[in-house]
Formats: C-alpha cells, structure tokens, sequence
C-alpha cells in the first residue's frame, strides 16, 4: 500500500497457513529427500492463473485489522518444535513475503536449518539475489507453459521465469522446475517439448523437471 508515497507490504509475518510438510510435497524430490519442511504462506498472487488450486488464499487480499502476525523469531522455534529440518515459504506466490523471507532465513540458517521457495518464478534479478544472500538454498519453480499460456492466462512474461530459473543456478542455489500439464492449455506435444528444450538450455542437464497431473474438481 502507498502510504504517504511511501510503499508497505500488507502481510509482513501474516500467516494465512502453516504446516510440517514432507519436502517431496514441494516437489523437491532432490534436495534433503526424506526431511519435512515448515511451509507457511500469506495472502495475495502476482499471477492470474484460473486453476489455482489455493485460490482461496491467492485471490483473497489481506485484512490488516485481522492478521495473524508470527514473527520470525518465533517461526524459526516452530521448526525445531515440529521437528522440522528446515523452512519453504510455500502455499501462495512465496515473493509476497519476500521481506519477511528476508528476516526468516539467516535466522533459520543460524539455528542449521535449509530454507527454501516455491515460486511462480516472477521476481527481478535484485531480489533473487537478496533472498540468496540472505540464506535461501533451493527454489522450486512452478513454470505455466509457454509464452501465450504465461500471457493469456497468468498476465505474466515467461522470459522472465526462465532468466531467473538460469540465474538461480548460476547463483549455486537446488532448482528443480514443475509444470502442472492442464489440458487444452499446455499439454500438447509441443508445449511439453518446448519445456524440456528450454529447460535444458536454461538450467542444464542436471536440473529436475516434472510434469504433474492437473485435476478437475466437479461437484
């Protein structure tokens, strides 16, 4: 919000979820395998995208006056608490709390825990530097398709994604990229080939990238 020309973030340590979750849950199936994450998540997305399946988080704004506020000092004792082995910043797009990532993480890292993001990928160079700095060791990007799926349906340019899904490796960080195949919008022969070359090309051989299944939920 602009206050008085000034910009603040609304849900600075405003958790709308936390949970103990398997980092297979992530779709981190290459880094610290077998281990739990803490994952919280706020309120509000960058993307558009209309099978959101946290919708009711995503498209939902913050309520200031209703906020629950955990800071991250006490978020970093609720890891070791529930027996996690480190943090995901997860649930809704990761880079609304990018400050309180910020916060959260050399925290987490003094205490020997990992510190990861699940992400739309859609933040500039400056800021995936910071969060590296600051003591983020993987990322999971969710990638939507090609150029007209991130267009039409995210309001969003792919090219972005990809740059920092290639920066994030030349950074050293764990990547691994998922795309979640939707039918009639990514999931013909050429979107997927475009993918897995882009892929290669970006991120290199060595990088994990899945295709997972999309569900229609019907009543």
């Amino acid at each position: 919000m602009n206050i008085g020309g000034e910009l603040y973030t609304l849900v600075y340590g405003d958790l709308s979820s936390v949970e103990a979750n398997p980092i297979e849950k992530k779709l981190f199936f290459h880094f610290w395998p077998g281990s739990k994450a803490l994952t919280v998540g706020t309120w509000g997305c960058n993307f558009t995208c209309p099978w959101c399946q946290n919708w009711h988080i995503s498209k939902h704004p913050p309520d200031p006056m209703k906020a629950s506020y955990v800071s991250p000092e006490r978020l970093v004792r609720m890891v070791a608490l529930e027996h996690c082995h480190g943090t995901s910043i997860s649930f809704n797009e990761p880079t609304m709390l990018f400050e309180y990532s910020l916060n959260v993480f050399p925290l987490a890292k003094r205490r020997g825990f990992y510190n990861t993001l699940v992400s739309n990928g859609y933040m500039t160079l400056e800021a995936l530097k910071m969060l590296r700095d600051a003591g983020m060791d993987a990322i999971k990007f969710d990638l939507k398709g090609g150029r007209e799926v991130g267009r039409r349906y995210c309001a969003a340019d792919v090219d972005v994604v990809w740059r920092n899904i290639h920066e994030a490796r030349r950074l050293g960080m764990h990547v691994e990229v998922v795309t979640l195949t939707i039918p009639e919008v990514n999931d013909d022969d050429e979107a997927i080939t475009g993918i897995a070359q882009r892929c290669f090309k970006e991120a290199g051989p060595d990088v994990p990238l899945h295709f997972t299944r999309f569900y229609r939920l019907t009543r």
